[in-house]
């Protein structure tokens, strides 16, 4: 193309710079026979769009060659360098432009209020010779954004003309009472709300007055769906003259989040379209609520289901502990097309671990690994799973195959997982692992580490690791800790100790932690610390036989019968029923 128009090159230079190939466009620019303030803006435009401090000088260059320069060409420089958080060589450009408009001081403010300087922000307003409804929405919605909202409020109400209010104004108001919505400001949202008229009115000169759109309504709701005051979200929602599909899922989510499930579905069933989402609220309201039958009849009848929606009903189901109908969903809902998702796989994964079912978990292992790439949160239900069903190779692999993502459940998991399958050199060596590459062990990491110490009677270890866990860590021992060096002196015979300790403890004992001395005073046939014991078990659990019958047992053994016959006494006295194939030791010694 030897002779090339003015359309040609321009077309040319547009989709250079479209596609960021600057160093094209700017071997085409400097060869071009005319060149207009369109096509060096168009340059600059390009220049100051690319990433780094070269291209901002190089748009610098060309804006400072322009023969003749408007206020785009302004404008647009002043956007790079403000875009690129350099705000003084933004604002010294800006100060030297000869003729500023609203479009260059609405800039500013906005670049301002991105970098956080709310000082510069107001004070460049309040200099502006003109606005716009744009410069005062700019302002409110970035002074809210940056958590600035009774300064928002006070310029709104000082700058806004409620006279001459469009869809500008009004979004301005509707963003406010949002922000206060956010922080739990119901008050001061519901005055600003009050404050924007019901209806409206055309003015001569054309301008319409300021008045609330639905959004300003939904808005209001969801303040108060936000701060649980259901009376008045439904007071709101009865005086709107005009509701959309948000407005009614934000009034059904607001009972369902009070578990008022009657007025949810008188609402949804008013309701003149329901979506995908009214659906999944009345499925995911009747689940909580473990009202699986009629749960499970919304989403039957429901039109289109999403993955939410098989997921709400497997996760409830798991929770509720029916496994069976966990997993019947789970294969439905791949017979359907639906592809799972990391929450999906993790709650099934969560039933593999209940049913101490490998065979299922190795196949849903295989699923996670052909449709979604495992985050931490997967990983870390892979390795309970293997590790409560006896896998324990598996689930080390998994645990290394994780490197650098591992948080302290992924270390919690490995250890407790060695330590319940007797593996505790593996549990220890673990732990020193933990600890030695600074990740901080948590109150769950010491149970884990206790129990490990329990199977195998180690007990000046057991000892350290509880002191450390005080005096190194600054964790406050529970009683899952107590119970478990309870178990531990007693086993070696430290009863007195083991008693000291259970006096000292800064919680009340429960019955985890009677029941492990009372387990070790079998053991040991000391009958005076089982007295205690007991005593203090059938205050706790005055239904169950067990502590009685041990203690009657102890006594027999030594001969005091009639402590024995004292304790059937008072087995008949308070209609306790004898509890079968029950034993404190089986249940205390892990």
């Amino acid at each position: 193309m030897e002779r090339k128009n003015t359309i040609t090159w321009n077309s040319m230079l547009s989709g250079y710079v479209k596609q960021r190939e600057m160093s094209k466009a700017r071997e085409l620019f400097d060869r071009m026979p005319e060149r207009d303030v369109v096509l060096w803006n168009l340059m600059i435009f390009g220049y100051i769009s690319c990433r780094g401090k070269g291209f901002l000088g190089e748009g610098r260059f060309l804006f400072d060659r322009m023969p003749n320069r408007d206020c785009v060409s302004w404008n647009t420089m002043i956007s790079g360098y403000a875009r690129n958080g350099r705000m003084d060589e933004a604002l010294l450009l800006f100060d030297s432009m000869p003729e500023r408009n609203v479009v260059s001081s609405n800039a500013m403010i906005t670049r301002f209020l991105q970098n956080g300087d709310v000082a510069h922000a107001i004070g460049l307003f309040q200099r502006m010779p003109e606005r716009d409804l744009t410069s005062l929405s700019a302002l409110v919605s970035g002074l809210i954004q940056n958590g600035e909202l009774d300064e928002a409020a006070r310029v709104l109400l000082e700058c806004g003309d409620r006279d001459d209010g469009g869809e500008d104004m009004v979004h301005a108001y509707n963003t406010l009472i949002t922000g206060y919505g956010q922080r739990g400001r119901v008050e001061e949202a519901r005055k600003v709300f009050d404050l924007i008229p019901l209806g409206c009115d055309v003015r001569e000169e054309g301008h319409q007055r300021l008045k609330r759109n639905i959004v300003s309504w939904n808005s209001m709701i969801m303040c108060y769906v936000k701060a649980g005051d259901i009376v008045s979200t439904r007071e709101i929602f009865d005086q709107m003259t005009e509701r959309d599909t948000f407005s009614w899922n934000t009034m059904i989510s607001g009972y369902v989040q009070v578990s008022d499930m009657e007025e949810a579905s008188k609402l949804f069933h008013l309701m003149p379209n329901p979506d995908t989402l009214s659906w999944n609220s009345m499925i995911s309201g009747f689940a909580q609520m473990s009202s699986l039958e009629v749960a499970r009849t919304f989403f039957e009848r429901m039109p289109q289901r999403n993955l939410y929606s098989w997921n709400s009903m497997i996760a409830r189901h798991e929770k509720n502990e029916d496994y069976e109908g966990a997993i019947k969903l789970f294969t439905q809902m791949q017979a359907e097309g639906e592809k799972p998702d990391g929450h999906n796989l993790s709650s099934v994964l969560s039933v593999c671990t209940r049913l101490v079912d490998l065979h299922l978990g190795m196949q849903i292992h295989q699923l996670v690994t052909k449709t979604v790439t495992p985050d931490v949160s997967i990983s870390n239900s892979l390795i309970t799973m293997y590790s409560r069903c006896g896998a324990i190779s598996e689930a080390r692999t998994t645990f290394d195959e994780m490197q650098l993502l591992k948080d302290v459940i992924s270390w919690n998991a490995m250890i407790r997982g060695y330590a319940s399958h007797g593996f505790t050199a593996e549990a220890l060596e673990l732990f020193e692992l933990m600890t030695r590459i600074r990740v901080h062990p948590t109150y769950i990491t010491f149970i884990a580490v206790l129990n490990a110490c329990v199977h195998v009677g180690l007990m000046d270890e057991g000892r350290q690791h509880f002191r450390a866990m005080v005096s190194e860590y600054g964790i406050m021992p529970r009683v899952e800790h107590f119970a478990s060096l309870v178990d531990l002196l007693g086993r070696h015979g430290q009863l007195e100790e083991a008693m000291e300790l259970i006096n000292s403890m800064p919680c009340v004992p429960d019955k985890a932690v009677w029941g492990a001395l009372l387990g070790v005073c079998r053991v040991h046939n000391n009958v005076e610390f089982a007295r205690v014991a007991a005593e203090a078990l059938m205050r706790l659990e005055q239904e169950s036989s067990a502590p009685y019958v041990l203690l009657h047992n102890m006594f027999a053994d030594v001969g005091r019968w009639d402590d024995a016959t004292e304790m059937r006494m008072m087995i008949d006295k308070n209609d306790v029923k004898k509890q079968r194939a029950y034993s404190w030791i089986d249940s205390s010694v892990s």
